[in-house]
């Protein structure tokens, strides 16, 4: 009785300490909604990102505002922002930097590229091709980079934002697999509504400048981190999470009708970001706990680019959506 008080008041403490510390929540937002129009999905799962120390990969043809929508991010936040526009000439160096001459003292001196900056945003990163793809992986996995013999550590926060186009247009190398589980988060990104059109078009043709303030620096981010890192996740819950997980690799234990459909399942990375994500969820949520709900909300962005479906699948027409929905469906909430 007395260990159920103690965690009541534990939970009571971090909720509290949850409001205190997520009021710059709607701050970013709103200084992000004076350029941005409607995508509130897209800015929740930016926010989860930051919070959960994950990076982010946007899908969606050419014009959804996805560049635009990380740039206004990084603009309310008092960060090092770069913009990398990926192409098919790019070298790995021109990302991570390269080792230079210096004719005074005759030794070579690192000139350090890009990746050196804390948000990082990787426009069209299928146009450049497998090798500069993977130049990012050390940085995104390690927080570190390498030039010559020497690794730099990257300053924290450090977050990767990469942007793709669907790979069905020209000109797009498919990111390898290994790479794209580094993603915590693959987001889809939709058209908007006829009612948010309507206002990009008054809000886009009337060559008004828009000033974003920055309304946060880096050390808030890192406190928010980990107050996220306390948010409270019942035994059920967490249970809940390896359920969902473990289905996608053997769906036949929990009598689900996917089998011969998915190729390889969700990998051990996918249940800890699926953990962080929903905490962080709850966190923009101004909640000390999680809850059912926050897991479901951030099962589809966390999981999509994680199954890779069968032959069998992609015969039938079977998208990879309609396979987590029936993980969601069958698996019984706590």
């Amino acid at each position: 009785m007395e260990a159920h008080a103690a965690m009541e008041q534990d939970i009571r403490r971090i909720n509290d300490l949850v409001m205190k510390e997520s009021t710059f929540v709607e701050q970013v937002l709103g200084e992000v909604r004076k350029v941005i129009v409607g995508q509130k999905a897209l800015l929740d799962r930016l926010l989860i990102g930051l919070l959960a120390d994950g990076h982010l990969l946007l899908e969606g043809v050419p014009g959804l505002a996805k560049t635009l929508s990380v740039k206004t991010l990084a603009d309310s936040i008092d960060l090092k922002f770069q913009r990398i526009q990926f192409t098919p000439d790019l070298l790995p160096a021109d990302l991570v930097g390269t080792m230079i001459y210096n004719q005074k003292d005759g030794a070579f001196v690192p000139r350090k590229g890009p990746v050196f900056a804390n948000i990082i945003l990787a426009d069209e990163i299928n146009r450049a091709p497998a090798k500069v793809q993977s130049a990012l992986l050390e940085s995104m996995q390690e927080r570190q980079v390498t030039i010559g013999d020497t690794t730099y550590p990257l300053d924290r926060p450090f977050l990767v934002l990469a942007t793709q186009n669907p790979i069905e247009q020209e000109g797009t190398y498919p990111l390898p697999e290994a790479q794209i589980d580094r993603f915590m988060l693959k987001i889809k990104v939709d058209y908007p509504t006829r009612v948010e059109e309507r206002e990009i078009l008054d809000r886009m043709t009337n060559f008004q400048p828009v000033d974003v303030r920055r309304v946060i620096r880096g050390e808030d981010i890192l406190r928010a981190r980990a107050v996220v890192g306390q948010i409270y996740i019942d035994n059920r819950i967490k249970d809940y999470i390896v359920d969902l997980i473990i289905a996608t690799r053997r769906p036949e234990e929990y009598k689900l009708d996917i089998k011969g459909l998915v190729q390889f399942g969700a990998s051990p990375r996918a249940t800890v970001f699926l953990t962080l994500a929903a905490k962080a969820h709850a966190f923009i949520r101004g909640r000390g706990y999680v809850t059912p709900e926050d897991v479901k909300a951030v099962a589809f962005d966390i999981l999509r680019h994680r199954l890779i479906l069968s032959y069998e699948a992609e015969a039938e027409d079977v998208t990879t959506e309609q396979v987590i929905q029936k993980v969601l469906d069958t698996i019984e909430v706590p």
